[in-house]
């Protein structure tokens, strides 16, 4: 399980990375056409802004365990988010564990995403943001955030709360914003953007998340087999004591039946 937990980690993070260029990309033109006078006035509905009555969650964790305290860590992370609330708070869980977490406490769960698999195509994601999109929309939610599992490093994953709507698109410093010229304009270019920037948001969260679960099921499989290894040395050290006595008790009988005899 460790080999293929370190074979799984190695292919997730190259597809992880295979896709930050064109998320940091897609980021910057966001952030340039909301600089813009022209874009600033469109008020698009991922854009605004409004007091939060209800808040949603991408609660993202994995389909299985034996990974260590990666899922304990990031459900109990939830969690506390949500006790922090004032507004109520609804899920839409992707994976099995998280899901029976917020089960058995009771929470709203909006919808319920599980067997994604190992290697989840952005295809495969575009449900998810569609339902948050949606909702965000028509006034359902009036914000919504992303609950997962940061890959830092083999050793170390973070769970976090990010927040994913509205999009708060970054400033642009006066001196590095480029003059594009954008067709059919710039308003009709953000407008279809912000979505792709969130289904691509949610979509790098789960790969973040896949790649956490299979760095900590190596670590847990790897600690796992060390303590295993060590259990059957001490047990093969007490085997052979326990043998050596045996034998050594049966030789003292036998010796002293001999004695006995010759006496």
């Amino acid at each position: 399980m460790e080999m293929i937990a370190t074979s799984k980690m190695r292919r997730t993070q190259e597809r992880g990375l295979a896709g930050r260029p064109y998320a940091d990309k897609i980021y910057q033109v966001i952030a340039d056409l909301a600089a813009l006078p022209e874009s600033s006035r469109v008020a698009h509905p991922l854009l605004q802004r409004r007091p939060v009555t209800r808040a949603a969650i991408v609660h993202i964790t994995p389909d299985r365990g034996l990974c260590g305290g990666l899922i304990t860590s990031i459900n109990r992370r939830a969690a506390s988010f949500i006790l922090e609330q004032s507004a109520p708070v609804t899920l839409i869980c992707v994976g099995r564990k998280g899901l029976d977490f917020m089960r058995r406490h009771r929470r709203d769960i909006r919808a319920e995403f599980t067997g994604l698999g190992d290697q989840p195509g952005l295809l495969d994601t575009l449900p998810i943001s569609r339902i948050i999109i949606d909702d965000y929309t028509n006034g359902v939610v009036d914000a919504v955030y992303l609950s997962y599992t940061r890959f830092i490093s083999t050793i170390a994953q973070k769970p976090v709360i990010q927040p994913i709507l509205p999009v708060e698109p970054a400033s642009i410093p006066g001196g590095q914003n480029v003059d594009y010229i954008y067709e059919p304009g710039p308003a009709a270019v953000l407008s279809s953007l912000l979505p792709r920037f969130v289904e691509m948001q949610i979509y790098h969260a789960i790969l973040e998340s896949i790649a956490s679960e299979q760095s900590a099921r190596m670590v847990a499989m790897r600690n796992a087999t060390e303590n295993a290894g060590e259990l059957v040395d001490d047990l093969t050290l007490r085997y052979n004591k326990a043998r050596q006595e045996s034998i050594t008790k049966e030789l003292l009988d036998i010796t002293g039946g001999v004695a006995a005899l010759t006496g």
